[in-house]
Formats: C-alpha cells, sequence, structure tokens
C-alpha cells in the first residue's frame, strides 16, 4: 500500500521538475527514430513518456504499458515503424527518421 501513494507522489514531482508539452492524449504523436527496431523502453523514454529508463521499465512490469492496443510486460520488446505506445494517458507512434 506504501508503493502505490510514493509512486503517484513521484510521477507529481517528476512534471513539476521537467515540464512537457501537453498534447492531446486522444491523438497519436509520431516519434522519429534513427533505426528499427528499438527497444520499448527506449522509446518511452525517447518519447517523453518517462523521465527516465527505470521509470519506464517500471511502467512496463506494472502492466501500464499499451502496444497497438494490447497490454505489454516485456521491457526490451523490439518495435518497428508504425507501432504505437500507449503510456500515461498519451499515445507515440515508431516513425523513421
Amino acid at each position: 500500500m506504501d508503493s502505490a501513494p510514493t509512486r503517484l507522489h513521484l510521477m507529481v514531482m517528476n512534471k513539476a521538475k521537467t515540464p512537457r508539452q501537453e498534447t492531446n492524449s486522444s491523438s497519436p504523436r509520431n516519434v522519429a527514430v534513427r533505426a528499427v527496431p528499438i527497444e520499448l523502453c527506449q522509446f518511452i523514454k525517447f518519447g517523453g513518456l518517462a523521465e527516465s529508463g527505470g521509470e519506464a521499465k517500471q511502467l512496463i512490469s506494472e502492466g501500464l504499458v499499451l502496444l497497438n492496443g494490447v497490454v505489454e510486460t516485456q521491457k526490451r520488446k523490439q518495435l518497428v515503424v508504425g507501432d504505437k505506445v500507449k503510456a500515461n494517458g498519451h499515445v507515440i507512434v515508431v516513425k523513421l527518421a
């Protein structure tokens, strides 16, 4: 029970620490990567859905990440162009730079 309020507190602190551009969560945002495949945890961090790789891994392991509409718990899942990732109410799509 103690970990849930702490996690929520950390998420609020992270938002205050590093302001992120607010977007409409219903519209996917394209995130260009240099090469595919890219690991899910790296893409979440790179796409700005998590402040760190550790936070990205925690979101994934807790089942809070959807990959193409399905809960994904493999941190190192390989993503390809067109994959849609949803976390923290935002959707990002893998695009090639």
